[in-house]
């Protein structure tokens, strides 16, 4: 919650600025401040529609707010130096959640993943946010969860922990190995992934979700080809105590019970001037598959436990300081794909679990000087994971006698990163920012494969492999409004990245011993341009050229000596042609964001399996890819939010790799050509101070192929998530309920479990099945 005319911050008091703006309802000439004023407004919608403002003359951000806001419905509080929160005034006891927001398509929301707070609707690229109170609406506890509200995004179902998100039809595939991930995925402003799969952090206490689609290697750098995914958390607040938790039971058709905690507490310090604040979180996820051979019930049970502690100093006026510290344990007891007639049994001979143990500490340092906002992250993350799976099936691991094999294969990965920014903060039609980069990387990979025989255990195959990367980079961008609405926007990105991979093999005859150690160093530019138009209702057009791009590397996984045309993967890059629009009607209740883009991608990466099981990383060829994307939104004046999204995409081959495969695919696997989803969201006032939500939402997946391989299996089917959720809230209190998978359909989410059977046996892994819950929350 907000608290009534907060500290403003002295650099905003100071810059005295001339406004003109003609009378106009509170949210639009509240937006017009934040455009003139070189300043970020959020939650402009707070103050409703009516009003009929105006305001002429010299005034700092603040005088000018005062003036506009005198007898508004809401309140304001300068969060630092460009950046203002406007909020509705506050009942005389706490609510459990604020007001859901309406369509995030239709309202004027800022995010921060271009590196500088800009609202959504000016900004040249395709950007979707989901919201604090959607979020929790919705039940969207991780990034699964989440896909379905937002345009062009999914992930694998492979499990909790083990998943690889996806963006735009942009895919080298469904598997996950050496390759960098395609999608960069942010805590805040700290990396959490390279080429690991995403951690399946709950989003507890969570501000909002920044997706940013489209190649993003001049901000970004390496492994952002497909786009941002960005997790931003909520921040102390330094006038108030308050806090929170909520519980959750679940009933799982022909499956285990779930229940999830949840527990979040703000504490000020020091007088105002520092303020701490807590998370922490239990869940855990019944299974519900079973495994006749092992005869156990039920075998893919998920426990996540998880806290974040945030602490925020305010230095001066202009100047902070956060501190951070994020951990989670994740433990899967088996995956979730079967292979028998049954689309919820399958029959192994060993338990394939999972365990995915993320940590991460940060600190940010922010101010302003001299016109300009100066930004410096530092991070350290610490990712564990490790996954077990039955070999059993590749003869020649399984000699005569043996009962069964077993696969671990096991990866800690450690970076430092640092990353400073420099932007410029006067009003004026020249903004730029510019800024510096360094990560280290280094990576342990050991794997190992055992045989069982009735007698004990024999090792015939292990691996330990260490990766090290060192990437430095220098990037800026500058805008320029050469005209009365028209701005020109460039930008670009210096990288060199050196790669260092060291392997030890050892195998037991007929297999090979082998030692490696390797290195190698990438660079090169990448660029952006782009061009916009404003218009005075809201809308814009925009044009855009991007870049993205991934490092090479080494394989050296193998029973057998890796033939020399395969020891390396080179580099793949893509660039993107794209134009767009967003565009509002009907007094802004209507709202459309849309682009329409071609891209080019050379040399592709892609993660594959050998006979034997072990992956290894290949270049493909090369590709091109039409797109087109939209979301809309519309709010309806009785309480009822409709939000749409969905993709269209078509991919092709335009060059083989004659070394890849004996037959390859022509369009890119992993992805459908069309996917979308819908939320409808509904509240209305109730006697006694209660009000009611309702939210209702469905998402479709198409047929996808999982591998460029076209002698593997063609892939996984179509198939519809939902979910139904309604609740009732106090000014202290909510409690609702849900049922997701409502039809109890099994459909096919993604043909693919394990590598060892893989193309032996048909794998599916099908919805979980229908089920129903409680949750309540309170807060204080």
């Amino acid at each position: 919650m907000l608290s009534l005319l907060a500290t403003e911050a002295a650099g905003a008091a100071e810059a005295r600025q001339r406004f003109a703006i003609s009378p106009r309802p509170y949210a639009d000439a509240l937006i017009e401040v934040g455009l003139q004023g070189r300043v970020s407004i959020l939650g402009a919608e707070a103050c409703g529609a009516g009003g009929q403002v105006g305001l002429q003359g010299v005034h700092t951000v603040p005088e000018a707010l005062r003036r506009l806001l005198d007898g508004a419905p809401c309140i304001w509080r300068m969060l630092d130096a460009d950046s203002v929160r406007i909020g509705p005034l506050p009942r005389v006891t706490p609510t459990v959640r604020q007001t859901v927001l309406p369509s995030t398509t239709v309202g004027a929301v800022t995010v921060t993943a271009t590196k500088r707070p800009v609202l959504v609707g000016r900004l040249a690229a395709g950007v979707s946010v989901i919201p604090h109170n959607q979020i929790e609406l919705t039940g969207a506890v991780d990034v699964t969860q989440t896909t379905g509200q937002l345009a062009g995004v999914l992930t694998t179902n492979l499990g909790p922990g083990r998943d690889k998100l996806l963006m735009r039809g942009l895919s080298d595939g469904a598997f996950t190995g050496r390759a960098r991930s395609t999608v960069s995925t942010y805590l805040d402003d700290a990396p959490i992934n390279y080429n690991a799969p995403d951690p399946a952090l709950r989003l507890v206490d969570i501000d909002r979700v920044e997706v940013l689609r489209g190649p993003q290697g001049a901000l970004y750098g390496s492994g952002a080809i497909s786009g941002i995914y960005r997790i931003v958390t909520r921040k102390p607040e330094l006038d108030r105590v308050s806090g929170g938790g909520a519980a959750l039971i679940a009933a799982t058709e022909e499956g285990s019970p779930s229940r999830e905690l949840e527990a979040w507490l703000n504490v000020p310090l020091a007088d105002g001037r520092s303020a701490a604040r807590f998370v922490a979180y239990h869940d855990v996820q019944g299974g519900y598959l079973d495994d006749l051979n092992l005869r156990i019930s039920n075998v893919d049970r998920t426990t996540r436990d998880g806290g974040r502690a945030t602490l925020r100093f305010d230095l001066s006026d202009t100047w902070r300081v956060d501190l951070a510290a994020n951990v989670q344990r994740l433990r899967s007891s088996d995956t979730q794909y079967t292979t028998v007639a049954s689309p919820r049994m399958r029959s192994n001979r060993v338990r394939e679990g999972h365990k995915n143990d993320f940590a991460q500490v940060g600190v940010t340092v922010a101010g302003e000087f001299a016109g300009m906002n100066l930004s410096s992250s530092g991070a350290y993350i610490r990712h564990a994971f490790s996954s077990r799976y039955d070999a059993s099936d590749i003869p020649v691991i399984l000699p005569p006698g043996a009962t069964a094999a077993l696969y671990v294969e096991r990866s800690e990965v450690e970076m430092w990163v640092q990353d400073l920014v420099l932007r410029s903060s006067r009003p004026g039609p020249l903004s730029w920012l510019a800024g510096a980069y360094a990560a280290r990387t280094d990576e342990e990979t050991p794997g190992s494969i055992d045989v069982f025989f009735p007698v004990g255990t024999s090792r015939v195959y292990s691996e330990a492999r260490r990766n090290q990367l060192r990437e430095i980079a220098l990037y800026a961008e500058t805008s320029y409004e050469f005209a009365p609405g028209w701005t020109a926007s460039a930008g670009g990105r210096w990288f060199s990245t050196r790669v260092r991979t060291s392997s030890d093999v050892v195998a037991v005859p007929p297999y090979g011993t082998r030692r490696s150690d390797q290195s190698r160093t990438f660079g090169g530019v990448s660029p952006k341009v782009s061009v916009q138009r404003e218009f005075e209702g809201g809308s814009l057009l925009y044009a855009l050229v991007s870049e993205g791009y991934r490092p090479g590397g080494f394989n050296t996984s193998g029973l057998y000596q890796i033939r020399d045309s395969r020891v390396r993967f080179e580099p793949d890059r893509l660039r993107n042609y794209e134009v767009g629009a967003k565009l509002r009607f009907l007094d802004r209740r209507l709202g459309l964001r849309t682009a329409a883009y071609f891209g080019e991608w050379r040399n592709i990466q892609t993660d594959q399996y050998r006979p034997s099981g072990l992956s290894y990383t290949d270049n493909v060829g090369d590709a091109e890819i039409l797109g087109l994307e939209a979301e809309l939104g519309y709010d309806f004046d009785f309480g009822l939010s409709l939000q749409a999204n969905a993709l269209v995409t078509e991919s092709r081959l335009t060059r083989e790799n004659a070394e890849f495969a004996p037959a390859v695919l022509d369009e890119l696997p992993g992805v459908p050509n069309l996917s979308g989803g819908m939320l409808a969201i509904y509240e209305r006032p109730l006697p006694k101070g209660l009000t009611l939500r309702v939210a209702g939402e469905a998402s479709y997946v198409g047929r996808s192929n999982l591998s460029f391989n076209a002698t593997l299996p063609s892939g996984s089917g179509e198939y519809v998530r939902a979910k139904l959720s309604a609740e009732v809230s106090a000014d202290r209190w909510s409690a609702g309920v849900f049922v997701t998978n409502p039809t109890n359909a099994a459909g096919d989410t993604f043909a693919y479990g394990n590598p060892f059977s893989f193309g032996r046996v048909r794998q599916i892994t099908p919805q979980r099945p229908r089920t129903v819950g409680l949750r309540l929350a309170a807060a204080f």
